[in-house]
C-alpha cells in the first residue's frame, strides 16, 4: 500500500506513520509512505519519503491512500483576525494542493481520509452528539466545515473520502496533555471554570488504530465493489479487460462519503480530567481558573475551555471498533 499523508511529521502523523509501517510490516505486506511537506530538508524516519508540494504539482505518482492531516493548531494562540486567517489557510491551501493532484491523477487514490475536529458541532454543552447531528455556527465550525466541504471535491472524481472529526487527544508527547504537564508538576494545576464543561477526548494509541480501521474498511468496501461490479457486468457477457476495470471502479466510488468522529465513547467533565490528571501525575489539583479569567487571557478561543462538547463516536462503534481505551483512566495509564 502507497500512502501520502500531508501533516506527517506532526503529533498524529508521525504515530499514525510509524504504526501502519510496523503493523504492515509485521504481517509481510508492503507499505510505502511519503510525507507531504514545504521543506524536504526536515528531519525525518528513514524508510519515510519526502515531497514537497511543489513536487506533488508535477509528480505522476500513484497512490492507494491520502492522510490529509495538515493545519496549524486551532489552541496555539488567540484568535485575532490574522490568526483565523492562518488557520484557514493552513488548512485550505494544503487541501487544494491534494484536489489538483487528484484531479490530474491518471490513476486516482482508493481513499482520501481527511482531518476535521469536533468543532464542527459548534457549542452545544451535554447535548449527545453523533455523526448525524446538526451544528451551531462559530468559528470553529466554519474553519472545519470549510475544509471538509472542500475535501469532499474529490468525490467528484471518483476518490471515496472519509472525514475524521478529532477530539482532544491524549497522549503526553503533544496536544493538551502536553500542554498541562509543567503547571500540573508543579502543583498548580486545576478546572477550567465551574469544571462542569464536557469534554470528548481519545487516546492518540485509539486514534491511530481507529483510522487504520477506518482506511481498512473502506478500502475493503470499494474492494468488494468492484468484484461485484465486474461479475455483474461477466453475467451479461460484458468482455473483462483493463478498461472495463476502470469502469468498475469508478462506478464503485462515486460519490462516497463518510464522517467518523474520533472520540472515546466516556466523554467526561474538566473536572473529572482535572482528577484524573492529577492522581496520574501524583499532584494536587487545588486551583481553579474562574471563566472570565479565561475570557481576559485567550479571548473567543476561551470557548475551547469553557464550553463543552459531548461527541459519541456512533460510526466508529456501528461498524466494529474495539477502543483500546474507552475510559481515561485507561488512557492514562497505559501512556508511554
Amino acid at each position: 500500500m502507497k500512502v501520502l499523508i500531508s501533516g506527517g511529521s506532526g503529533f498524529l502523523g508521525s504515530a499514525f506513520s510509524r504504526e501502519l509501517m510496523a503493523r504492515y510490516r509485521a504481517q509481510n505486506k508492503d507499505v510505502t509512505i511519503t510525507w507531504l511537506t514545504r521543506d524536504s530538508s526536515q528531519p525525518h524516519p528513514d524508510d519515510i519519503n519526502m515531497m514537497t508540494y511543489d513536487e506533488l504539482a508535477k509528480s505522476d505518482m500513484s497512490f492507494d491512500v491520502i492522510l490529509n492531516l495538515a493545519g496549524a493548531g486551532i489552541a496555539d494562540s488567540r484568535w485575532s483576525d490574522e490568526r483565523k486567517e492562518q488557520l484557514m489557510a493552513s488548512r485550505i491551501k494544503p487541501t487544494q494542493s491534494i484536489l489538483d493532484f487528484i484531479a490530474r491523477a491518471s490513476t486516482k487514490p482508493k481513499l482520501l481520509v481527511s482531518g476535521s475536529a469536533i468543532g464542527w458541532y459548534g457549542t452545544q454543552g451535554d447535548k449527545p452528539l453523533t455523526e448525524n447531528s446538526d451544528y451551531e455556527t462559530d468559528f470553529a465550525h466554519t474553519l472545519c466545515n470549510e475544509w471538509e466541504q472542500l475535501a469532499l471535491k474529490a468525490t467528484n472524481h471518483d476518490v471515496p473520502v472519509a472525514i475524521v472529526r478529532t477530539g482532544v487527544v491524549i497522549h503526553p508527547e503533544g496536544g493538551m496533555v502536553a500542554k498541562l504537564l509543567l503547571p500540573f508538576k508543579f502543583g498548580v494545576g486545576g478546572q477550567l471554570g465551574d469544571g462542569q464543561q464536557v469534554m470528548s477526548w481519545i487516546s492518540r494509541e485509539d486514534w491511530v488504530s481507529a483510522v487504520i480501521f477506518i482506511i481498512e474498511q473502506q478500502l475493503k468496501l470499494t474492494k468488494e465493489s468492484d468484484v461485484n461490479h465486474i461479475e455483474s457486468l461477466a453475467q451479461d457477457n460484458a468482455p473483462i479487460n483493463d478498461s472495463t476495470i476502470k469502469t468498475a471502479n469508478s462506478t464503485a466510488n462515486n460519490t462516497n462519503a463518510v464522517v467518523y468522529n474520533l472520540t472515546a465513547p466516556n466523554p467526561v467533565t474538566n473536572h473529572t480530567f482535572t482528577k484524573a490528571l492529577g492522581s496520574w501525575l501524583h499532584r494536587p489539583t487545588f486551583f481553579t481558573l474562574p471563566e472570565f479569567l479565561l475570557k481576559l487571557m485567550f479571548g473567543e478561543m476561551s470557548t475551547l475551555l469553557i464550553d463543552g462538547q459531548k461527541v459519541l463516536p456512533q460510526a466508529l462503534l456501528d461498524a466494529g471498533y474495539s477502543f483500546k481505551h474507552s475510559t481515561l483512566q485507561q488512557a492514562l495509564g497505559n501512556q508511554k
